[in-house]
């Protein structure tokens, strides 16, 4: 029987199915039924996991310019992204509706506001009444992301009260970024998902801290992938025979508020984690630092978060 303020959560650690993406929502929807079975509240999986995180390609691109063959990769990449709401978010909520669990999951979004031509990496947040409650546009792309996605703006910052705790989520690199971080605590997220596309030992090192900092639970969530789960056509596969096998190795893990592993960074295979998480560890490490409260400096220290839209459109009326 679990406590009072406790609840199982699962962080799916799994590979695309690249370039695909009504296969990726059929593997989604398996994942979430695995997950289910285990009465897991809180499912989570990887950025941009429709329809793939497209480590090592290319896209024809050097500085000055594109080949047609990468315009030809990233026309494939674009039709396998989603719109937000659409036929793939649907299913999936169907399925969250089924699992009776809150979702969240990393997506490559077209923009269904003005041009549709703009990409943006987003995490999506479902409720276990199948809606879709709301998403996170990464705002910040990394290196060479900026050519294939967007920037999100200050208006998808949301954080989500549920029944086993405050659910906010920045997306990779984005937990790199010190006001995006106490943005997210101000909004007193608990449970902080953290879809990455990053394995390194700094990383790992960061969700530590970024738990201990903020006082919350972290849910860090990674691909596996390999080489071979991409499709043979795209152009830069003569380029991935330099490439290891294994592009992206994991390292999902959930940490405490406290920085201790509830579950250590799992390495080198497809697999789900399971954590019970209790939410009254955060007021037990907060008695001695609350980063928002007690520990905060507002005397000295103030944050100014821009959440308005920002339009893209042209013409304003």
């Amino acid at each position: 029987m679990k406590e009072k303020n406790q609840s199982k959560v699962a962080v799916v650690q799994a590979g695309s199915e690249v370039m695909d993406k009504e296969k990726g929502v059929k593997k989604t929807i398996h994942l979430i039924e695995e997950a289910a079975r285990e009465d897991a509240k809180i499912i989570v999986f990887p950025e941009a996991f429709i329809p793939a995180y497209p480590r090592g390609m290319s896209f024809g691109t050097v500085v000055g310019s594109r080949s047609n063959e990468g315009r030809k990769d990233f026309f494939q990449y674009w039709n396998n992204s989603i719109t937000v709401p659409g036929t793939e978010t649907d299913e999936i909520g169907k399925a969250a509706r089924k699992a009776k669990a809150y979702i969240i999951i990393g997506v490559i979004e077209k923009d269904n506001e003005s041009s549709q031509g703009t990409l943006y990496c987003t995490a999506l947040f479902f409720g276990p009444d199948g809606e879709l409650l709301g998403k996170h546009r990464k705002l910040k792309p990394t290196g060479s992301e900026r050519l294939i996605w967007g920037e999100g703006d200050g208006s998808t910052l949301p954080v989500f009260d549920t029944p086993y705790g405050r659910i906010g989520s920045l997306i990779c690199w984005e937990n790199y970024m010190p006001l995006a971080r106490t943005a997210m605590y101000d909004k007193g997220v608990q449970i902080l998902i953290a879809p990455t596309a990053d394995a390194r030992e700094a990383w790992l090192a960061s969700m530590q801290h970024i738990a201990v900092e903020g006082r919350c639970f972290v849910l860090s969530c990674n691909q596996y992938s390999t080489k071979d789960m991409y499709p043979e056509e795209i152009s830069s596969r003569e380029e991935f025979k330099e490439l290891p096998h294994e592009l992206t190795r994991g390292g999902s893990c959930i940490v405490d508020p406290l920085g201790e592993f509830v579950v250590k960074p799992v390495m080198g295979e497809e697999k789900i984690l399971y954590a019970d998480i209790n939410l009254n560890k955060i007021a037990e490490g907060q008695f001695d630092f609350d980063v928002v409260g007690h520990y905060a400096r507002p005397d000295v220290f103030q944050l100014i978060v821009n959440e308005e839209k920002q339009e893209n459109t042209i013409w304003k009326k």
